[in-house]
């Protein structure tokens, strides 16, 4: 791992440890008993967001094949590590985003070999011995979300005062960190771990991926409307859509594929999704009369 990787990776886990610490075991037990909203959720990700991927490559023909391929990647990598931050700056439901986040990474060990062969095979003529390590893959999503999310939980139940004393200054010392290695990330070099894109890569690749990013998180919200989830339970349901797992995506498409043309969409992908699913969020949540809109 690079040097900004390292760096992202331990803000995600203070970042998740703060989100725990607004949580209890109760709102899982929750989710337990009515596990309704997190199958459709998981639905949702593992069904509707490759569809979705695949129709919009066959709308831009322009697109590169390479690129096709990797949109198709990125669509079957969802639930990223910050979306459990944003379900909780914008009042959506923590638990069942981070349940999501819990199944999926054993789910998707399974499901992402067949999505991303089959694109391969569309698109590229030819497929892969595609097989991601398992442990590896486990622990890497363990390691910054559920852990330190659980650690949380653990602090709030035998030390409550400290956890409310903490819990609102912690919202913005964790999203001015998470800020300040966004940047880091977006303009380090590429030895360091950063982007270093070109001005044609962001011409070529960035309409699509906003047009992608829109649409999946309007498919996660409105689809956990027709199921009829609450506000919270959409809001949950549109970040974990439209805020994709990258780190993963990097993986399959650079490391076990080794195209690094592949990798283009993701790592323009990520530079943004954050940010419009915040801006969703906020007014999905004005439109549905929560007030006010960021948890602060």
């Amino acid at each position: 791992m690079h040097f900004v990787d390292i760096l992202v990776s331990l803000v995600l886990g203070l970042v998740m440890f703060g989100v725990g610490l607004s949580l209890t075991a109760r709102e899982f037990k929750n989710i337990a008993k009515n596990p309704r909203e997190l199958g459709v959720a998981l639905a949702g990700q593992l069904l509707g967001l490759p569809v979705i991927a695949f129709v919009l490559t066959l709308l831009h023909p322009s697109l590169p094949q390479e690129i096709k391929t990797g949109f198709i990647i990125l669509s079957a990598s969802p639930g990223g590590a910050t979306a459990g931050l944003i379900a909780y700056l914008f009042f959506g439901n923590v638990a069942l985003s981070l349940s999501i986040t819990t199944v999926n990474s054993f789910l998707t060990l399974f499901t992402i070999p067949l999505v991303v062969n089959m694109a391969l095979g569309y698109f590229m003529g030819h497929q892969t011995e595609l097989v991601l390590p398992f442990w590896d893959t486990v622990w890497h999503i363990f390691s910054i979300t559920i852990i330190p999310a659980s650690l949380g939980i653990v602090v709030r139940h035998y030390r409550t005062e400290w956890a409310d004393a903490v819990e609102r200054p912690a919202r913005f010392t964790m999203l001015a960190m998470l800020l300040v290695v966004f940047v880091i990330k977006i303009f380090a070099g590429e030895s360091q771990g950063g982007t270093s894109l070109g001005v044609s890569d962001f011409m070529t690749v960035l309409p699509h991926a906003l047009v992608h990013n829109a649409a999946s998180l309007c498919f996660g919200y409105f689809l956990m409307k027709w199921a009829g989830g609450a506000q919270p339970s959409r809001i949950t349901a549109s970040i974990e859509s439209g805020v994709q797992n990258t780190t993963l995506s990097f993986l399959i498409a650079g490391t076990l594929i080794g195209n690094q043309q592949m990798v283009i969409p993701s790592l323009i992908y990520s530079m943004f999704s954050f940010f419009t699913a915040c801006g969703f969020c906020y007014f999905a949540n004005k439109s549905d009369g929560v007030q006010p809109p960021v948890n602060f």
